[in-house]
């Protein structure tokens, strides 16, 4: 995670995504993101754990499909937290969703580990 002082912390890493399972990984992220109750529940787990921001993309490599996750917000090490063992029904389902698309276990594993690097501006 990196924290510049003029603005909120962003954190970037990659999940695998198991083979056959890029499709569902899209269509149900992009479900999650369309207006309707699913979204809404979406929208308002990100906004209790104080999200301001989530992006995801996909990246194909000789090692397979890889999504690209980048969240912002105020207080990312708190957000995933909660993400990881919030007991509200959307955060439990995201955690099985997770688990079943990228093979993660994130009530078991925690947040991802993402040591930062650089982060210049130019």
């Amino acid at each position: 995670m990196v924290k510049v002082e003029d603005r909120m912390a962003t954190s970037v890493f990659v999940m695998p995504i198991i083979p056959g399972k890029e499709e569902m990984d899209r269509e149900t992220l992009q479900h999650l993101a369309s207006p309707g109750p699913e979204h809404d529940g979406y929208a308002a787990a990100r906004r209790a754990q104080g999200i301001t921001r989530e992006a995801v993309w996909h990246q194909r490599t000789p090692m397979g499909t890889f999504a690209i996750v980048l969240m912002e917000g105020d207080d990312l090490a708190g957000a995933m937290a909660a993400m990881t063992h919030g007991d509200d029904p959307f955060n439990r389902q995201f955690r099985e969703f997770v688990k079943d698309v990228h093979g993660v276990d994130l009530a078991a594993n925690g947040a991802p580990d993402v040591t930062p690097i650089i982060d210049n501006s130019f």
